[in-house]
């Protein structure tokens, strides 16, 4: 198997219930990782687009929290339904989605 082109990586820390700083997994990290999973096959890119849940990568406040490397293109707030618009924009075209993008001072 080639080397992937990307990797996309998503917060799925998880905190205990009525942390002030919440976490990804209670955001839908799941069901987001799920859906990329189903995209990326489903759109030809498994071979050059690897895909890996983390522990916390931050910026908790924005999550669910992606993050595509080697872009180093950090994504929040994204849900399931984010997922083919990224995929397509920028996945496919190299075109982050600006809409979901992290402001650098929260990483």
């Amino acid at each position: 198997m080639p080397r992937p082109k990307q990797h996309i990586l998503v917060c799925g820390n998880r905190r205990p219930p009525g942390h002030p700083r919440g976490s990804c997994q209670d955001r839908g990290a799941l069901d987001l990782m799920l859906r990329l999973r189903d995209e990326i096959e489903a759109r030809g890119l498994i071979e050059n687009v690897a895909l890996s849940s983390t522990s916390c990568l931050g910026p908790c406040e924005e999550g669910a929290t992606v993050v595509v490397y080697p872009d180093s293109v950090w994504y929040g707030g994204v849900g399931p339904d984010d997922v083919p618009e990224i995929v397509e924009s920028h996945l496919r075209s190299g075109k982050p989605v600006e809409r979901l993008l992290v402001p650098e001072e929260a990483i």
